[in-house]
């Protein structure tokens, strides 16, 4: 597959939250936060989109994704979150840093899960 084009894409299946984002409430999680900021920070400097899916709101992504169908059946709700690359599983149970998903646009046919 080629992406000369920079046509990565990324996406996050995040575990169930109170709201999209998960950023309300009286306790954010820093890790929503960071989440956050590096999608934004991927899409500024890179021009790269993470399309982010809530199990509550978009459990249709989540059926429809095979990988992440797989994993939620055999695992439960506990392996969230999911990145996925290209197609490709390349991280569970944990959000992705700036660093892997900068990694993950500049060269998804060589990064590995």
């Amino acid at each position: 597959m080629s992406n000369t084009d920079n046509k990565v894409q990324i996406e996050i299946f995040d575990p169930p939250m109170c709201c999209p984002g998960g950023l309300c409430g009286p306790a954010i999680d820093p890790a929503l936060l960071d989440i956050n900021e590096a999608v934004l920070k991927l899409k500024n400097e890179h021009g790269i989109e993470v399309q982010r899916y809530l199990l509550q709101q978009q459990g249709q992504k989540f059926m429809e994704n095979p990988a992440v169908l797989a994993l939620l059946q055999e695992q439960g709700t506990d392996v969230l979150p999911v990145t996925v690359v290209n197609g490709t599983v390349m991280k569970q149970r944990e959000f992705p840093t700036f660093e892997e998903l900068a990694s993950y646009a500049a060269s998804p046919e060589t990064a590995t899960p």
